[in-house]
């Protein structure tokens, strides 16, 4: 099972950088192409415990809908969603925040098992486990950059 860790440092408070990460409108917006967008359980607001949000996407030119579940969250440490229902044959997702000096360090773990068996996992070595990198660190370089805005760039978003 492929587990992808990636840090980045946030020059902003814990609990800012904490609620832009479940914020179901910012996660679409940060997320690179090709855009995700909730299409039903939790649409807007900030992602609690026990909240499931359903995830419309198009990944290597498949449409896809996954659906997850927060099933873990210490505000403004950590949270955990899992899939239950999608393409992948499992993933979990821990966000981690953590104060250091200058702002927050934000970590994610993403960890996720294929689907199709032997072939997935020739898809995981040849292209699938660069691609899903490269997803979570551009949107974890949105995050970034939401959270870094000053109070005027904000307002215009």
């Amino acid at each position: 099972m492929p587990v992808i860790r990636h840090e980045i440092r946030i020059a902003a408070p814990i609990d800012v950088c904490f609620d832009l990460a479940r914020n179901v409108e910012l996660f679409a917006m940060a997320s690179p192409q090709p855009k995700q967008w909730a299409v039903a359980g939790m649409t807007t607001g900030l992602l609690e415990r026990g909240d499931t949000v359903i995830w419309e996407s198009r990944h290597l030119g498949i449409r896809q809908y996954i659906s997850a579940v927060i099933t873990e969250m210490e505000k403004p440490v950590h949270f955990t969603d899992v899939m239950v229902e999608g393409i992948f044959r499992s993933f979990i997702t821990h966000h981690e925040f953590e104060e250091v000096k200058g702002g927050t360090r934000m970590t994610t773990v993403f960890s996720y098992q294929s689907p199709f068996g032997i072939a997935g996992k020739l898809a995981d070595r040849l292209f699938l486990e660069r691609y899903m990198e490269q997803f979570i660190i551009e949107r974890a370089n949105g995050l970034r950059r939401v959270a870094e805005m000053n109070e005027s760039q904000v307002m215009r978003l």
